[in-house]
């Protein structure tokens, strides 16, 4: 392809580019995801005005075509379509009990099977791994450690490491007392510590709906009653909704993912959050954040944590590296004051302390900057896959589906017409070497039996568009079965 534009046509050169654009979309050099030239770098090679492209590339993402990122460029989206975001569901009537153990251990040994392609699991790191910048942080640290490599850790943590994520809330305007951090052996720990700080067996825990399934085994395993609100595709759980389950129910505490909800990916405006934190204190009950998506988001910036609107110290925040760093690591914390001496009991209960060399090599890494270096990456890769996969979805997959589209993290959520099994699809797709997670796992009750999650938390490759491709095959059959 020529990159020279006619000077001679009727065409504004500005059209000249759009057109030029949309021929490389075409022609498929440039993917849904892609980085669009620079400005100035594309001026440069059409022999015409920065102006001129910049007037061009606004037209592009006027009609839907691009979306521009701060201080990163335009990107090409995926085609638009006739899909839709997953539909609302109806708020529920009562509390139950969670049975969901059996099918979760059967989608965990489907991840963890050789050969297959583990789409059924929420690993975004995966997509850009930052195991080499991690493996030289800690050849240095054990090098500064000595015998203390193999020493137990302190038991609430290592202390440089809170003082660095201490040090982070503070780009949200949120004083953390380092004291009142406790690290974890990942977030699944953290939620399960605050669980036991707020709540105990019998007692009513709000979730949202659908909801990660670890929120939901953790539940059950404490015996405790789940109560599922439903989320919003776009801005977490509905206000309403909530106002309604705390008039109606005898709610104790909430689970909730304000920021980057999983599987949704949903991602709550934060005056909704405040106003959330405001009605749930109201009542004097406790929120549990499940923080650990808040660092994949991507929009302009990241949200201010629930933790920040908090008036009564009722707000237990929950987050790890799992999902931005090492999830191998296993290293998690939680900020309570109010319950910070309950938290601290639980956790020694429960494993002691965590593995001193990974907090070491973590605080390392994020003293360094390299954090926060890799984190631009991985988000930039992980908002470029998330279009690469809905593209292949929609030349794939049948029209008859619903798709979110995520404000963050590495999940796509899909819902097939009525009358079809996921359960199903799911062991279809193991047949063919290929994971996902059936929508049952994320409800107590079969509210999602159509409807499944899948990764976009991975390398992109031809692999990848053929298995999405089989995926899509799988589905056409599943829903002409239903019909007939």
């Amino acid at each position: 392809m020529s990159f020279a534009v006619e000077r001679e046509t009727e065409d504004f050169l500005y059209q000249q580019v759009i057109n030029l654009i949309r021929d490389m979309k075409a022609q498929q050099t440039l993917r849904p995801g892609d980085k669009l030239p620079s400005l100035r770098g594309l001026a440069d090679k059409l022999k015409v005005s920065v102006p001129t492209v910049k007037q061009g590339y606004q037209e592009l993402e006027r009609l839907g075509d691009i979306e521009a990122r701060p201080k990163s460029g335009y990107y090409l989206k995926a085609a638009s379509s006739d899909h839709h975001p997953p539909k609302r569901i109806r708020l529920a009537r009562q509390p139950v009990k969670v049975k969901r153990q059996s099918l979760i251990e059967q989608v965990y040994d489907a991840i963890h099977t050789p050969g297959v392609l583990p789409l059924g699991i929420a690993n975004p790191v995966a997509a850009f791994p930052s195991d080499k910048t991690l493996a030289r942080t800690m050849r240095r640290v054990m090098a500064m450690a000595g015998t203390q490599a193999i020493s137990y850790g302190p038991m609430d943590g290592f202390a440089p490491l809170k003082r660095q994520l201490a040090y982070r809330y503070l780009d949200f305007g949120l004083k953390v007392d380092p004291d009142d951090l406790v690290i974890t052996n990942g977030a699944q720990e953290a939620l399960a510590i605050a669980l036991q700080c707020v709540a105990k067996a019998g007692d009513v825990i709000a979730v949202e709906s659908p909801c990660y399934f670890g929120i939901l085994e953790l539940i059950e395993s404490l015996g405790m009653m789940a109560y599922e609100i439903p989320v919003c595709p776009d801005d977490g759980i509905w206000i309403e909704d909530l106002e309604k389950a705390i008039e109606q129910q005898s709610i104790t505490a909430c689970v909730f993912s304000t920021a980057i909800s999983n599987p949704m990916g949903s991602c709550m405006p934060d005056e909704n959050r405040q106003k959330v934190v405001e009605i749930l204190e109201q009542k004097n009950i406790p929120l549990i954040e499940d923080d650990v998506y808040s660092d994949l988001y991507f929009t302009d910036k990241r949200c201010i944590p629930a933790q920040g609107y908090s008036k009564k110290g009722l707000v237990i925040t929950c987050a790890s590296f799992s999902k931005t760093a090492a999830p191998g690591y296993r290293v998690g914390w939680m900020i309570t004051s109010r319950y910070n001496d309950s938290a601290r009991r639980y956790k020694r209960a429960l494993s002691c302390s965590s593995s001193l060399i990974n907090q070491w090599t973590l605080s390392e890494f994020i003293a360094s900057g390299d954090y926060d270096r890799n984190m631009v990456k991985l988000r930039r890769t992980l908002c470029c896959n998330k279009e690469r996969m809905i593209a292949s979805i929609k030349r794939y997959f049948p029209n008859e589906i619903r798709v979110s589209d995520p404000q963050g993290g590495g999940v796509l959520w899909i819902e097939l017409p009525g009358g079809c099994d996921t359960v199903n699809l799911f062991h279809q797709a193991l047949s063919k070497n290929i994971s996902i997670a059936p929508g049952a796992i994320f409800s107590p009750t079969n509210k999602y039996s159509r409807c499944f999650r899948i990764s976009f938390g991975l390398q992109w490759s031809n692999e990848l568009d053929m298995a999405i491709k089989t995926l899509g095959g799988l589905t056409k059959q599943l829903i002409q079965e239903s019909k007939n």
